[in-house]
């Protein structure tokens, strides 16, 4: 029924246009759900033997190779580890994609102490001691606990995404990696750099085995001090043979083994006559004491000297040929073991920071302790055995342990009249890594590599460094600091389960039998029947020949350190058969490597062929808590890379490192996850609207560069720069900001700019629209870009995202970053557009402030002028205006009565006409009569809709 009066025109039913619309299409999701669809893209990949196919494609191509350091067998991922090899796999597959073939081999150290440790501790556990099991069967169970760690880890690694040929992977224990250790090592002894001598070490009593620097931590420790009198008994002046020098130290325990005293030829030292002292003092009226001027009022108080008289001040170098008694000296329970003289030495080291300004020389126990000892031909006892208790060269003090012996030497000091005060002192101090024990400096028999022999590895690692590329660029420093200062190499250790160093010494000359023949044999066997060869029974006959005697020779039953096992992966990884070159690309490790893995490979390469194993090195930080605080178990920050996959997805992990500036310390916990999980959202969200707003689209719609916009030109110059940053990073492995950059593409100049422009157009113009055809050209190339560069760090979402779009195409693990014509730079256009944003973001918050007044409900019904400089107002024409401002209309003018250094002034807000039913435009033209089919649309609208099927 009409309720219309008569002869009234007749208003046509209102209809809804939203049919008409071309809104987004795709089965793409909108939420991740990575936990769940993760592992089934893994069984895809392996399915489809991903990793073989990218070697068939890759052949031919230039090689990039990056060295896998190897990661510790011994239990489940931790967050640090986690984040190296999503780094190593970003890289690899980076390359991958810029057009090289990165053959990446994964590897796995297997030897050494943590293993050995947890072994142990399973003995100890079951009340066995680990001494009475015969020592190929404790190899045997070392060999199992690792290789069940490398399965678990080789597992978790997969889970993250890592990429790489596991099954064709390294580890230090295979047989022919225990073989070509053990070649290096010949090669060390066949050119002489390899040889045994006894000097200080840092050993573990605990462990009892010596450590590498990079098995050592550095923590808080309460030492016991001593201050002790050394009586002089030989002088050329007479009022020094009635002084005693007095020393201070902080290991009381290395006094039974002090053979000198060292002090600063420009130091001046007060001869100090003792008038008062303190109640409880160990000092006494009347004596004369030696100590350094600079250090007698803290010496005051730290042995309670009261008046007292400097008799006079001389400089150190006259103490030459001073020499004094052992305050040990007369010890009843030594029975004349500390009757020898002490003679005052000069030494460089000795400054006057704390204690006396002298130091008390035990050449056994410290390295400036070693080598004054060894220039002035000073004796070097044995005083402390493997378990740190004293030996017989400890007179009176033999089987005390070190860190009981303080209080037996203060008391035997006081019975003597040596001891001048006592103390404590918190300070850094090194402790084992694997124990956490104190570690001690013991003078025992150790495989050394010469530093500055004939062989020059010190001056030739420094060359190396300084042709190597680091990232960041200080590392250089601290890696050349550490070369340029170290010692010469110990190689030994003292125990069951790593790769001997296969040496025979001879007993008659005590040098290492250096012949070919036999190192041959020992490689051969240990490639076929692994290092456990070395401990079978008969094996110095076997290998020694039937030339040589066996019991004319001593078989060295030390291992080799790990690191210098860690240090020859290169020599059986980038090897011909693996069609891997040497050196390596780029070698990528914590910081703390500098003095580890990177240093042991520098110095083992330079060692055996000259040159460093690498052409670059990068590094990365350590992964912290939100405060910034180390993680540890006690305090309960730790993050588990198992519970993030498992929660969140390996996708959001990966995010996190490349978000980050990887060369410094990274911090990671439950916000800063929710975070990236934002930061992800968005990124998908763009690849959703990528792929709705691509439906139905193929090649035929694609317009020449020569008729796009200049908005999608800018768009294209856009992907230009991001595609040169990227190349960039893969060039010089520097990622820092890189993928950030992306993201801030797809949420700022996509999501909050040109998508929004461009909304209009897709979902509102005619499907064969020249503006809608553009646009969906740039979409096209949009998709292939972010996906494809996505793909190295989002591995799973990109393939999905590609898939969605090319489901029969191949994997975009498979695809090449696209080669982006030259002619897409145009600098001069990104300089306009970048002036354009500026006024639009002043548009904006101007039609922000009238939505907040309530005055306008959306941009699309505002219309207005706006006052601009000259420059500005021709830019754009006005109607491209409206649209870059998503506006009703929009005059842009210039005024020249208008202050050129004011912001720009957006007038008149009122409305033009009428919302179209379809695109939401305020414009005049909606509602006209004359056009009585579709009157509630804009023209636009009308002709569209008329042109669609009914």
């Amino acid at each position: 029924m009409n309720d219309q009066p008569p002869g009234a025109p007749e208003t046509p039913a209102t209809r809804d246009y939203r049919g008409t619309v071309i809104l987004p299409k795709t089965d793409f999701p909108m939420r991740g759900d990575l936990p769940k669809r993760e592992p089934g893209w893994l069984a895809r990949w392996e399915e489809q033997d991903l990793w073989g196919r990218l070697r068939a494609k890759s052949a031919g191509r230039p090689k990039f190779v990056l060295h896998d350091g190897p990661p510790y067998a011994n239990g489940p991922l931790h967050i640090g580890t986690a984040l190296n090899k999503i780094l190593k796999d970003v890289i690899n597959r980076a390359a991958q994609m810029a057009g090289y073939d990165a053959d990446y081999v994964p590897g796995w150290d297997c030897h050494g102490l943590p293993i050995e440790w947890k072994v142990e501790e399973e003995y100890r556990a079951k009340k066995k001691n680990k001494d009475e099991v015969p020592v190929l069967e404790f190899r045997a169970e070392c060999r199992a606990y690792a290789d069940h760690w490398l399965g678990v880890q080789r597992e978790e690694f997969k889970r993250l995404g890592v990429l790489g040929n596991w099954p064709g992977r390294y580890a230090t224990m295979d047989f022919p990696s225990e073989a070509v250790i053990a070649a290096e090592i010949g090669r060390f002894l066949m050119n002489g750099s390899l040889y045994r001598g006894l000097r200080p070490v840092m050993w573990s009593p605990v462990e009892k085995t010596a450590l590498a620097e990079a098995e050592i931590e550095y923590h808080d420790h309460v030492s016991p001090t001593l201050w002790a009198r050394f009586p002089i008994v030989k002088a050329a002046a007479e009022d020094l043979r009635k002084a005693s020098v007095v020393i201070w130290t902080t290991t009381p325990w290395t006094i039974p083994g002090n053979r000198a005293i060292a002090y600063g030829e420009e130091i001046d030292y007060a001869l100090v006559h003792v008038e008062g002292v303190a109640e409880g003092s160990n000092l006494k009226v009347g004596e004369f004491l030696l100590v350094a001027l600079a250090l007698l009022p803290q010496f005051e108080k730290d042995t309670g000297l009261g008046a007292h008289t400097v008799k006079r001040v001389l400089k150190g170098a006259e103490l030459a040929g001073v020499v004094a008694a052992h305050p040990l000296k007369g010890m009843p329970d030594a029975k004349g073991g500390y009757a020898f003289d002490v003679p005052l030495l000069p030494g460089d080291f000795v400054t006057t920071e704390a204690g006396t300004g002298f130091v008390h020389i035990a050449p056994g126990h410290g390295e400036d302790d070693f080598n004054l000892g060894r220039a002035h031909g000073l004796p070097v006892p044995e005083t402390v055995g493997d378990d740190g208790t004293y030996t017989v060269q400890a007179p009176g003090f033999a089987g005390l342990h070190v860190w009981k012996a303080h209080d037996a030497v203060y008391a035997a000091c006081e019975a003597l009249g040596t001891l001048a005060a006592k103390g404590k002192l918190t300070h850094s101090y090194p402790h084992s890594w694997r124990s956490k024990k104190p570690v001690i400096f013991r003078a025992t028999p150790q495989w050394f590599i010469a530093m500055d022999d004939s062989n020059e590895i010190r001056a030739k690692s420094l060359a190396a460094i300084a042709a190597t590329h680091f990232v960041p660029d200080i590392g250089r420093n601290r890696i050349g600091s550490m070369v340029q200062n170290r010692p010469d190499w110990c190689i030994s250790r003292q125990r069951a389960w790593g790769v001997p160093i296969p040496v025979f010494v001879s007993k008659q000359s005590g040098e290492p039998l250096r012949d070919q023949a036999v190192m041959d044999r020992i490689v051969e066997a240990f490639r076929t029947e692994g290092a456990d060869a070395w401990y079978q029974p008969g094996a110095a006959a076997r290998f020694l020949g039937a030339d040589r005697r066996v019991e004319d020779y001593e078989q060295v039953m030390d291992i080799v350190d790990v690191w210098f096992e860690s240090g020859s992966t290169h020599a059986f990884t980038l090897t011909p058969e693996r069609g891997l070159p040497w050196p390596a690309d780029l070698y990528l490790e914590g910081s703390d490597q500098h003095r580890g893995w990177f240093q042991s490979s520098l110095l083992e390469a330079v060692g055996t062929r000259g040159v460093a194993p690498f052409k670059a090195i990068l590094t990365h930080g350590f992964v912290l808590d939100e405060q910034g605080r180390k993680m540890s178990k006690s305090l309960g920050n730790t993050v588990a890379p198992q519970d993030v996959v498992s929660k969140s997805g390996a996708d959001i992990l990966r995010l996190w490192v490349m978000n980050t500036d990887v060369t410094e310390d990274q911090r990671i916990g439950k916000n800063i996850l929710e975070q990236q999980g934002e930061l992800y959202r968005r990124i998908r969200n763009t690849l959703r609207w990528l792929l709705g707003n691509l439906d139905g689209f193929d090649g035929s719609e694609i317009l020449p560069y020569d008729q796009l916009p200049e908005l999608e030109r800018w768009v294209l110059h856009r992907l230009t720069e991001l595609d040169a940053k990227l190349r960039q990073a893969q060039r010089d492995h520097d990622w820092t900001g890189v993928y950030p950059e992306i993201h801030a593409f797809c949420a700022a100049d996509l999501s909050a700019f040109y998508f929004d422009i461009r909304k209009d157009s897709l979902y509102c113009d005619a499907q064969d629209s020249p503006r809608r055809r553009a646009a969906r050209t740039v979409i096209d190339q949009l998709h292939r870009c972010l996906t494809t560069w996505l793909a190295p760090v989002l591995v799973f979402t990109a393939e999905e995202a590609w898939l969605a779009r090319f489901p029969q195409a191949e994997s975009v693990h498979l695809q090449d970053w696209p080669a982006l014509p030259e002619r897409w730079k145009d600098e001069a256009l990104a300089a306009k557009w970048a002036r354009v944003r500026e006024l639009r973001s002043h548009v904006t918050t101007c039609i922000e402030d009238l939505r907040r007044n309530r005055t306008v409900g959306a941009s699309v019904e505002v219309s207005g002028e706006l006052r601009v400089s000259a420059e500005d107002a021709s830019l754009l024409p006005d109607e491209e205006w409206a649209e870059v401002c998503i506006m009703s209309a929009l005059r842009v003018w210039h005024d020249p009565t208008y202050p050129a250094d004011q912001l720009p002034m957006l007038l008149g807000t009122g409305k033009l006409g009428t919302k179209c039913d379809r695109c939401w435009r305020v414009l005049p033209e909606v509602g006209e009569p004359s056009r009585p089919k579709h009157p509630t649309l804009c023209r636009r609208c009308e002709a569209v809709v008329e042109a669609q099927p009914a």
